[in-house]
Order: C-alpha cells, then sequence, then structure tokens
C-alpha cells in the first residue's frame, strides 16, 4: 500500500520560525519554499548597476522608482524579492505597506541569473509563471556570466511572452521605459 505524500504549502507566517542568518534568502511561490545563500559579488554588481540605470532615468523622469531587492508579499503563500524593480508612482502609492513591502507586483522585474540550474529554472520557469499571472508588465532576465545576454519578456494577451533575447551590441527598447535604452547604452557595454 503506498501513500501519496501531501506538497507541503508554506505561509509567510512559516518563514518566522526558520533560522534567520545572515547570507540566506527565503522566498515562497505558490506556497513552495525556495532557500538560497546571498548571491555572489559580480552578481551584486550586476543587479547594482541595473539599478542605477533605472534610478537615473527615474529621477529624470519623474513617473516612476527602482528599487533594489525589495520584499514582495501579495498574499500568505507568495513572498519573493527580485534582485531589482521599477514600480511607477501611481501603482506604488497603492502597493506599498507600512513595513515598506509591496503587497502587489510592480510593472517591471529583472533578475540576474545565479549559477546552478535550480536557480536558473527557478528564474526562467516558477518566478515568470508567477510574474505573468501577476500582471508584471516587463521581466528582464540577465545572463552576465556565459551568454551575456539580455532577455525581454513583455506582456502579450495577458502573459509574458519573450520578445527579445539581446546580446552587448544589440539595441533594446521599452515601452514601459520610453528612451531608457538610448539614455543608458552603457548597459550593453558595461553590465553585458
Amino acid at each position: 500500500m503506498s501513500q501519496t505524500a501531501e506538497r507541503v504549502r508554506w505561509k509567510i507566517r512559516d518563514l518566522e520560525v526558520l533560522p534567520q542568518s545572515e547570507g540566506t534568502n527565503y522566498e515562497l511561490i505558490n506556497g513552495e519554499l525556495f532557500v538560497t545563500r546571498s548571491p555572489h559579488r559580480r552578481h551584486q554588481q550586476v543587479s547594482g548597476k541595473f539599478f542605477a540605470a533605472l534610478d537615473e532615468w527615474s529621477e529624470a523622469s519623474g513617473v516612476g522608482e527602482a528599487i533594489l531587492a525589495p520584499g514582495i508579499i501579495p498574499s500568505d503563500t507568495d513572498n519573493v524579492i527580485p534582485d531589482v524593480v521599477w514600480i511607477s508612482r501611481q501603482r506604488l502609492a497603492v502597493l506599498e505597506d507600512e513595513a515598506g513591502h509591496l503587497t502587489g507586483f510592480p510593472d517591471l522585474i529583472v533578475e540576474v541569473l545565479s549559477p546552478g540550474d535550480s536557480n536558473i529554472r527557478r528564474n526562467r520557469e516558477t518566478k515568470l509563471k508567477l510574474y505573468s499571472v501577476q500582471s508584471v508588465q516587463e521581466y528582464w532576465i540577465v545572463e552576465h556570466r556565459f551568454t551575456r545576454q539580455l532577455e525581454i519578456y513583455r506582456r502579450q494577451q495577458g502573459q509574458l511572452a519573450l520578445v527579445a533575447t539581446l546580446i552587448t551590441t544589440d539595441e533594446a527598447t521599452s515601452p514601459l521605459l520610453p528612451d531608457f535604452f538610448e539614455q543608458f547604452t552603457f548597459i550593453h557595454n558595461s553590465v553585458l
């Protein structure tokens, strides 16, 4: 007689009992727990450059705000920490709670890939699905180690679809961030 094990569905409150150690991050996606180590130096540098470029563009345009590694807690079973996000001022006013967490998803999410099949799969599959159903407008996946490329997913017909895979010499556009890539061409050369 075999028994089928039920999948454990983690909730936000369950994270409070887990060991809180420097360098360990906990994320929940549809009740599934993901435990990761703090990213390496180069990963943080790439994230920082994307944040700096988005932040500068946001300051100049006045239409939104870039945030580095925010906590996004939209439900009891979802809690993610993307590398960088950009959110319009209107959306931020509605989605930020008193503790400074986002209770919903921003307009743009940037994830920098960390080494390891499980990390890559989480960003390219699990998080892509989550961000797609949560109405994220654009999702950028940065692969800076080997292929040095930027994958741009954009909302089309109700879901995020891959619209471009760029390398350092390619040109990019974003309807969400007009003139962003034109003003910050260094992203291709210094980040990728």
